[in-house]
């Protein structure tokens, strides 16, 4: 016998499965019977703790970008540098794992081209900057360190580091050399910060 979820649990679970359906993909792809389908639940189930396909959309965005501002915020709870956390997040290969399907990259990268719906470009948007207020409070508490030149606005970094993720795609497409390229530039990126 299956067991009933109170309705808090039941939001959860079905942002979790919208979550990895929509990143897997994408939001023109994703149809909400996919999302009930997955949970074992009927569509009006979603649509009644939802509302549309696009509020729900909303909603995975803004957990996603929750749960990665929380994590950049517990990287520093845990103590470690912020000087090692550029070097991860700046890795070829952590930019390359940010960006396939199932990844909140993934996710984010497709919201970006769903601009013709208001309430999803909107989520996009605030996601985007919670992102980016964690990144900035990083790059500024990395001064306080000593890691992070005191030159660099927090701001204006947070929103260098968040661009260069975001062009992932286009220099994929055309850059020669791609991999050598993407160490020159985090290098150049971290040598910026640092």
């Amino acid at each position: 016998m299956a067991t009933r979820l109170d309705s808090q649990q039941r939001r959860a679970s079905i942002l979790t499965a919208a979550g990895q359906l929509f990143a897997q993909v994408g939001y023109h792809r994703c149809r909400v019977s996919d999302v009930a389908a997955r949970l074992g639940v009927t569509e009006p189930v979603v649509f009644q703790n939802f509302g549309s396909k696009a509020v729900l959309y909303a909603a995975v965005l803004d957990d996603a970008a929750e749960t990665l501002s929380t994590a950049l915020r517990g990287y520093l709870d845990e103590g470690r540098s912020v000087a090692g956390l550029l070097d991860e997040i700046l890795a070829p290969g952590h930019l390359d794992e940010m960006h396939v399907p199932g990844s909140p990259g993934a996710l984010f990268a497709d919201a970006a081209s769903l601009t013709a719906d208001p309430e999803v470009e909107a989520a996009a948007r605030h996601g985007v900057r919670k992102v980016a207020q964690a990144l900035a409070a990083l790059l500024a508490h990395g001064q306080t360190t000593g890691e992070v030149s005191p030159d660099v606005d927090p701001a204006t970094g947070a929103w260098w580091l968040l661009s260069l993720m975001a062009s992932l795609r286009f220099r994929s497409a055309v850059m020669p050399n791609r991999k050598q390229m993407e160490g020159n530039l985090a290098a150049m990126v971290r040598a910026a910060l640092t």
